[in-house]
């Protein structure tokens, strides 16, 4: 098997590497502590093609393939997990699901526009129904060639900037729908930001809608066909999550281990000392690990193969081999990884987000666990 990229993803790596390098590493740690996203930022990764990473060039984006889309995640969360989040958000989950299920004509209308430097955000997720998706009650009621949506959705990454939102509502007792929805739609109002422990710079807030009209045309895919839709972006989202997880468990190494061989201790560098190489060594090795199963679930992916049950895999894993790594890191920095002033502290509280972004790890390991009972002819529930 060839593990190699490609000359033209090699290309595209350097490229989001250069441009992470200068553009993002600069601003994040602004972007953590102005607690908003850095919108200036997204302007300058329009101008890339970055917006558009996943979008078709007839749409005006840059048709990046799964793997290409991950190193350019990967690339931003190595130095800003908030922007890569607020990125794989608006690419794998929103402008994603347009470009999955949409029609000529909302592409043509919305995709662009999602290339082109304007945020989406995707609507699911309410007060009383997280994990379990089909305990939404967000109703999408037809009204003479609209919808009227009703209801409360919490926990939207984008909300704030975002100008177009994937809204998934109830068409049915058993049925669910998506529409597309315009932020500037009346009786479409957001709570304040949520004030969160990490990932300051994603913008996550409560969306509530009352009587919100929806053209008929903005039904995105088949009535009734809101929950497939869902599920095809979850399975997006968490491959570029687990890119996202790799990118910030490599820059929490290379923070400890640039702090480790500055930092002298007893006349030595710490880099010398074992339980210090023991920390390098074991995230070194994880980080390799799951550099590999992104790879390969992204390459499932292109190559038109199943790849739901590895997204969902290898997103478990990589927020705990992010975990692992920033908690290893902050404890070679010592005592000043307790402290704000250095980077390691915004990384270990930026990963534990993915720990439940996308998905919970209890749900995650159910899904696992799930498939692999399957083999015996049982059926877990959750």
């Amino acid at each position: 098997m060839d593990f190699s990229l490609t000359e033209e993803q090699q290309m595209f790596h350097d490229l989001f590497r250069d441009f992470a390098e200068k553009e993002v590493a600069k601003v994040a740690e602004h972007t953590d502590r102005a607690e908003e996203p850095p919108i200036e930022l997204f302007k300058k990764a329009a101008a890339q093609g970055f917006l558009g990473a996943n979008t078709p060039e007839q749409y005006g984006g840059a048709a990046l393939d799964t793997l290409t889309t991950t190193l350019l995640i990967e690339s931003i969360a190595r130095h800003c997990l908030s922007t890569a989040v607020t990125l794989a958000i608006h690419t794998a989950l929103a402008s994603g699901s347009i470009l999955d299920a949409g029609t000529e004509e909302q592409k043509e209308t919305y995709l662009p526009r999602l290339a082109g430097g304007e945020l989406a955000a995707f609507a699911l997720t309410e007060p009383e129904a997280g994990s379990d998706a089909q305990a939404l009650q967000t109703q999408a009621i037809a009204d003479n060639g609209h919808y009227r949506l009703n209801g409360v959705k919490s926990w939207v990454s984008n909300a704030g900037p975002a100008s177009v939102l994937v809204v998934i509502a109830r068409t049915g007792p058993e049925n669910l729908s998506a529409f597309i929805v315009e932020k500037t739609s009346p009786g479409l109002s957001l709570g304040q930001r949520e004030p969160t422990l990490g990932v300051r710079g994603v913008d996550i807030r409560t969306v509530y809608l009352e009587d919100v009209r929806v053209p008929a045309a903005n039904l995105l895919g088949a009535l009734h066909g809101g929950w497939p839709i869902a599920l095809r972006a979850f399975d997006r989202v968490r491959v570029c999550l687990a890119a996202a997880a790799l990118g910030a468990a490599e820059g929490a190494l290379a923070l400890g281990v640039k702090f480790a061989a500055e930092r002298k201790q007893f006349g030595t560098s710490i880099a010398n000392k074992q339980a210090i190489q023991n920390m390098v060594a074991d995230s070194a090795v994880e980080i390799e690990s799951l550099r590999h199963f992104v790879h390969h679930t992204a390459w499932l992916a292109d190559t038109g193969q199943p790849y739901s049950q590895a997204a969902g895999m290898v997103k478990y894993l990589g927020a705990r081999v992010a975990k692992d790594a920033a908690n290893k890191m902050l404890q070679v920095h010592g005592g000043y990884g307790f402290s704000d002033e250095y980077a390691i502290s915004r990384v270990y509280r930026d990963v534990r987000a993915l720990r439940f972004l996308g998905g919970t790890d209890e749900i995650g390991r159910f899904a696992v666990a799930r498939e692999v009972f399957a083999e015996t002819g049982m059926k877990l529930q959750p």
